[in-house]
């Protein structure tokens, strides 16, 4: 987990949307594709990958309040909150309904961006993203029970840490963000109603060993109405939402971001039309 921010280099600029000056850099050419990280982290996570991405997209890498460049603002971290800037990112840089893949914490935001601004997006993926608190292992939810200002100093030997000294506009801020994490990993949350209403086409995607059970992102794509029957000879018994799923092999919620198989499945449903 050492080598997040290899070819990563791109262009950066600020938007002030919603409230927040939000940091993004663009990769590459063609159809737009946001591509959201995880928690603690930043657009940079994905730098082992970026470029099978923005070999045939314009990718815009995010840095989500409080992570990377973008500094914190007085109000929580919330995965709603976050899709509410993506969606005014998207306007402010004129998109027309950009493909969106967002892995754990950017899965969660991913998801809340496809439920509250469906006309936005054009196909969205959410990578090791559970859509129920009591979904993820108890030893998880113990361990994220300990995260906290307190924890600052332990989380110093961490490439999450090294990342955030070495790129946020206020260094200083590294214990409110993991207060402010602590507290939003505190809160229940359920889903599934606003997941079973979702009108964009979404690949549900995770590690075969995630921070929640393959059943749970099986149960997951039954709420899309996959896995219900026989998919057909000419897949007439897919989805009717043209949603999809995969777990992919050999990985975990720890690695699953740098891996070329996420960027290949990804890519894989973005760029196929039905």
């Amino acid at each position: 987990m050492t080598n997040w921010t290899q070819d990563s280099a791109g262009h950066g600029e600020y938007a002030d949307v919603n409230g927040i000056n939000l940091y993004y850099e663009s990769h590459g050419a063609g159809r737009p594709l946001i591509l959201l990280h995880g928690g603690l982290g930043s657009g940079e996570m994905f730098g082992p990958i970026i470029g099978q991405f923005a070999a045939g997209h314009r990718v815009i890498l995010v840095d989500l309040q409080g992570h990377g460049r973008t500094a914190d603002i007085d109000r929580p971290i919330d995965i709603k909150f976050m899709a509410d800037d993506v969606a005014a990112l998207i306007d402010h840089l004129g998109l027309e309904k950009p493909d969106v893949v967002g892995y754990s914490l950017g899965g969660g935001v991913a998801l809340q961006l496809a439920i509250r601004h469906p006309a936005k997006v054009g196909r969205l993926v959410a990578a090791s993203a559970g859509i129920r608190r009591d979904a993820t292992y108890a030893e998880i939810l113990a361990q994220q029970g300990q995260v906290g200002p307190e924890a600052a100093e332990f989380m110093k030997e961490t490439p999450m840490y090294e990342l955030y000294a070495r790129v946020a506009p206020r260094p200083e801020d590294f214990p409110r963000l993991l207060g402010k994490m602590g507290e939003a990993m505190a809160q229940d949350f359920d889903y599934t109603e606003e997941v079973r209403n979702l009108q964009v086409p979404t690949l549900i995607m995770a590690a075969d060993a995630d921070m929640c059970p393959p059943s749970h992102f099986v149960e997951v794509f039954a709420l899309l109405d996959g896995g219900q029957r026989d998919g057909g000879w000419m897949g007439e018994g897919r989805p009717k939402g043209g949603h999809a799923l995969a777990i992919l092999p050999g990985l975990t919620h720890y690695n699953l971001f740098m891996s070329p198989l996420f960027a290949a499945a990804a890519l894989g449903f973005i760029d196929t039309s039905e």
